[in-house]
């Protein structure tokens, strides 16, 4: 399974960016324009408070699982889930929370 959450990582990497790489290429990095177009109808604001929510969710995971199993640098999914989303942040912090508890050998 732990493999499976790498690839969903990865999947989760090129997925988003291939759509925002040429916003930015078209706009540069216009976070005003960003939003507005986010929130441009009540479809596009479903999505935009959906991951608004996950992410916030995906924060208060990372931060109290990853204590609880004494995981290091939990800064940096916050820093994936900011810099590309929920679908990097995700599956890369269970990646690593799997191979940590398989390094405790829990069986």
């Amino acid at each position: 399974m732990q493999w499976l959450f790498l690839v969903a990582a990865i999947l989760g990497t090129i997925l988003p960016l291939y759509y925002f790489i040429p916003f930015v290429g078209n706009h540069g990095l216009d976070v005003p324009l960003f939003f507005r177009q986010l929130f441009e109808n009540q479809i596009s604001s479903f999505f935009g408070m959906d991951v608004f929510v996950s992410s916030l969710a995906l924060w208060l995971f990372v931060f109290s699982e990853g204590r609880r199993l004494g995981m290091k640098n939990l800064w940096f999914f916050i820093l994936c889930n900011l810099l590309v989303g929920v679908s990097l942040g995700l599956p890369l912090f269970l990646y690593f929370r799997e191979r940590k508890i398989k390094g405790r050998n829990y069986s």
